[in-house]
């Protein structure tokens, strides 16, 4: 299991893993948080960053997530990076943090790639405008298209088989391989599973 670092600003590092042990009913062992105070001297926090690492660092190494680029909890963050086996993610959101607890089991590199998946699929308009034909879940189980530029682009793909199907073309996708791409292992996007499942 990968250890989680978050360094943010204050009090966010703190508040996200606060959140997590909300999800979970009690936090996951070896995931730290480090609050950076306006007046904190960066030279301290780095050190700080540093013990918190080599604490928490498994056999598959450990992830940092930071809030904002170029701000200084990343920029203390990026001195993380030349750590062998850790990876540093900016702009961490709760999905982002509650994708990347969900595949800490995962080799490093895919567990980087589970948390910034987690990070844009989370970030969805949710409001009354959106179209009618959207409203149901496909059949996959994914959560509807929430927008109707994403509904035209996925009927005019499935056209396009179509089409291509009656010519006596291999389409390139099928329709329910389309659908599953936005699942993922199974599970609808924007949905994960407790720690430690498959």
């Amino acid at each position: 299991m990968a250890g989680i670092l978050i360094i943010a600003h204050a009090p966010l590092a703190t508040a996200l893993r606060e959140c997590i042990a909300h999800i979970y009913g009690g936090c996951p062992a070896r995931i730290g948080a480090l609050d950076v105070l306006p007046d904190s001297d960066p030279a301290e926090v780095v050190a700080k960053a540093n013990s918190e690492i080599e604490r928490l660092r498994e056999d598959n190494g450990a992830l940092v997530l930071t809030d904002m680029f170029g701000a200084t909890p990343s920029n203390i963050a990026a001195r993380l990076a030349t750590v062998p086996e850790v990876r540093v993610l900016a702009g961490v959101n709760l999905p982002m943090l509650v994708r990347a607890v969900c595949y800490r089991a995962t080799p490093l590199d895919t567990l980087v790639e589970k948390a910034l998946a987690g990070a844009s699929k989370g970030v969805q308009t949710i409001g009354p405008t959106m179209p009618p034909a959207a409203a149901a879940a496909s059949e996959c189980g994914c959560p509807p298209t929430p927008c109707a530029e994403g509904a035209a682009d996925v009927t005019k793909h499935t056209a396009s088989q179509v089409a291509n199907q009656a010519a006596g073309e291999s389409a390139s996708q099928p329709a329910a391989a389309t659908r599953s791409a936005a699942c993922t292992g199974g599970v609808a996007a924007g949905v994960f599973r407790p720690a430690g499942t498959t």
